[in-house]
C-alpha cells in the first residue's frame, strides 16, 4: 500500500471511530474531550501565545528581508489568478462563515456579557470589545496561515515537492518523511481538516436555519438543518467538480461582492459617524497595543485568565487546527507570486477587512444594546438578524446575510473538498472528481450525524486537542523553511 492510500484509509478509519464515539456516547465524548481541552488551555496557553507572537515577528522579518524577492515557482512564473480573485478565495476559505456568525455577537458579548478587563457596559468595555475582536480575527491568524502556506507553496512550486505537509519537513528529516513519520503528519492534517470543516458546516446550517426561523417563522429543528446541508452539499460538490478556475473562483468573487454590499449597507444605515470614529480609534489602539496583547497571559488574575482561556487561547488553538486546510488552499492558489507580495496579500488585506467588518457590525450591535434593545437574549445564530430587524432595509440585509452564509458555506466546503483530495492523492494539484465527491459527502455526513446528537461541541474540542501536536509541526515547518530559503538565496547569488 502506498503512502497516499495509507493516509486515506487511516484517516477515514479515525473519522469513523470518532463519529461513532460521538453517536454512541455523546455526553461521555463531550465531557472527556472538554476536560482535555480545558487542561491544554490552562497548561499550554502561554505556549500558544508565544507561537502566534513569534510567527508574527518572523513574517515581518521575511517581508523586509531579501527572502521577499524569491518567487513561489520558477522565476518566469506569474500568478494564475487576478489579485481580486486570489484575495476573495483565500478570504472565503479562511474565515467566511465566522465573520457573519460572530460579526455582531462577539463584540456584543465582550461588551455586555463577559468583558476581558473592563467594567461591563462601560465606554471602556465598548472600545475593548472591538479591540479584542480585531485581535481574535486579525493579523495573528493570517501570519500563522501565511507562514504555513508559504512553506507549502515554496516547496510545491519552487522545489517541485508534492503538495503535502510532510513534504515541507524534508530539509530536517529527509526521506523519513516518505515513511511512517510522514504518514502521521499527513493523517493529522487530513483529520483536522475533516472535522474543522464539519463543525463549520454544522454552525453554518444552524445560522441559515436561525435566519429563516427569525424571518419567516420556519421551525428551528434538526430536519430543517438536514435539508440545508443536503442542498448545500449538492452545490459545493458541483462547484468542486468544476475546479478552481470556475466554481470556486466565481463563488469566491460572489462572496466578496455580497460581503462588501452588506458591509456598505451597515455602514450607511447604521450609526455611520460612530462606526467611523470607533474604527479609527480602536483599530489604532489595537495596532498600538499589539505587542502587549500578544503576550498577555494574566498569570495573577484568575478572572482575566479564565476569559483568555475561553476566548483568546480557544481561538489560537482553533485557528491552528484549521491551518492544514486553509494554508494548503492558500498555497495552491498562490503560484507565481513573490514571497513579499504573497505575505502582504495574505496578512494585510484580510486583517484590514476584518477590522472594518467588526467595527461596523460590533458598533451597531453595541449601540442598540446601549439604547435599550437587549440583543443578548437572542441565540448567537439569530443576533445578527435581530439587529437587522431594528434597522432600515433590515429584511433585505437579512436576506443578503443568509445568501452570504450560504455562499461562504459552499466555498469553505468545496475548498476543503479540493484540499482533502490533494492530501489523500499524494499532493496532486488536480485531484480526481471521484475523490473530491467522496470527501464532500463524508464531510456533510459527519456534520449531519454530529448535529443529530448535539456533538459539534465535542468535535470542536477534538480538533482543538489535535491542534497541540500540529503546533509542533508548524514549528518544524518554520525551521525547515528558513533552512531552505537560505539555500535558495545562495543558489540565486551563485547564478549571478
Amino acid at each position: 500500500m502506498n503512502k497516499a492510500s495509507k493516509v486515506f484509509y487511516i484517516t477515514f478509519a479515525l473519522v469513523i471511530l470518532t463519529v461513532a464515539f460521538g453517536v454512541i456516547a455523546p455526553e461521555t465524548f463531550e465531557t472527556a474531550t472538554g476536560s482535555i481541552r480545558n487542561y491544554i488551555n490552562t497548561a499550554f496557553g502561554w505556549y500558544y501565545l508565544m507561537i502566534m507572537a513569534i510567527l508574527l515577528i518572523l513574517v515581518a522579518i521575511i517581508m523586509v528581508s531579501p527572502y521577499g524577492k524569491i518567487r513561489l515557482g520558477k522565476d518566469s512564473d506569474r500568478p494564475e489568478f487576478s489579485t481580486f480573485s486570489w484575495i476573495s478565495m483565500l478570504f472565503s476559505a479562511g474565515m467566511g462563515i465566522g465573520l457573519v456568525f460572530y460579526g455582531a455577537s462577539e463584540p456584543l458579548s465582550h461588551f455586555a456579557i463577559q468583558s476581558a478587563t473592563t467594567e461591563l457596559g462601560s465606554d471602556a468595555a465598548f472600545k475593548e470589545a472591538l479591540q479584542r475582536s480585531y485581535y481574535h480575527w486579525g493579523i495573528h491568524i493570517w501570519t500563522m496561515y501565511g507562514m504555513v502556506a508559504l512553506s507549502l507553496a515554496f516547496f510545491q512550486f519552487r522545489k517541485g515537492e508534492p503538495a503535502l505537509i510532510s513534504s515541507t519537513l524534508k530539509p530536517i528529516f529527509g526521506d523519513k518523511m516518505n515513511g511512517p513519520l510522514g504518514t502521521f503528519v499527513d493523517v493529522l492534517a487530513v483529520f483536522a481538516t475533516v472535522f474543522g470543516v464539519a463543525t463549520s458546516l454544522g454552525f453554518g446550517a444552524a445560522q441559515i436555519n436561525g435566519g429563516i426561523a427569525y424571518l419567516f417563522g420556519a421551525p428551528q429543528e434538526y430536519w430543517v438543518q438536514m435539508l440545508i446541508i443536503g442542498a448545500v452539499t449538492i452545490l459545493f460538490i458541483v462547484s468542486a467538480w468544476s475546479g478552481l478556475n470556475k466554481g470556486i473562483k466565481y463563488l469566491s468573487n460572489v462572496n466578496m461582492i455580497l460581503a462588501v454590499i452588506l458591509l456598505a449597507l451597515v455602514l450607511i444605515l447604521g450609526p455611520t459617524l460612530l462606526i467611523l470614529n470607533m474604527f479609527t480609534e480602536t483599530f489604532g489602539q489595537y495596532i498600538q497595543n499589539l505587542i502587549g496583547l500578544s503576550f498577555q497571559s494574566a498569570p495573577l488574575d484568575a478572572e482575566n485568565r479564565s476569559w483568555l482561556d475561553g476566548w483568546t487561547i480557544f481561538y489560537w488553538a482553533w485557528w491552528i487546527s484549521w491551518a492544514p486546510f486553509v494554508s494548503m488552499f492558500i498555497a495552491r492558489i498562490s503560484k507565481g507570486r513573490t514571497i513579499r507580495e504573497f505575505l502582504a496579500g495574505v496578512v494585510l488585506a484580510p486583517t484590514i477587512f476584518a477590522g472594518i467588518w467588526y467595527a461596523a457590525f460590533g458598533t451597531t450591535a453595541i449601540n442598540f444594546q446601549k439604547s435599550g434593545f437587549d440583543l443578548t437574549v437572542f441565540p448567537t445564530e439569530q443576533t445578527l438578524f435581530a439587529m437587522f430587524n431594528e434597522m432600515p432595509l433590515g429584511f433585505i440585509m437579512s436576506i443578503i446575510a443568509i445568501l452570504l452564509v450560504t455562499t461562504f458555506f459552499i466555498t469553505s466546503a468545496d475548498s476543503a473538498t479540493f484540499v482533502l483530495g490533494m492530501q489523500s492523492t499524494h499532493g496532486s494539484l488536480m485531484p480526481s472528481n471521484q475523490i473530491k465527491i467522496l470527501w464532500g459527502i463524508a464531510q456533510s455526513m459527519v456534520a449531519a450525524i454530529l448535529l443529530s446528537v448535539g456533538g459539534l461541541a465535542a468535535v470542536q474540542n477534538t480538533i482543538i486537542i489535535a491542534a497541540l501536536p500540529f503546533s509542533f509541526v508548524i514549528i518544524l515547518m518554520v525551521i525547515a523553511l528558513f533552512k531552505a530559503l537560505n539555500l535558495e538565496l545562495q543558489l540565486m547569488q551563485n547564478k549571478k
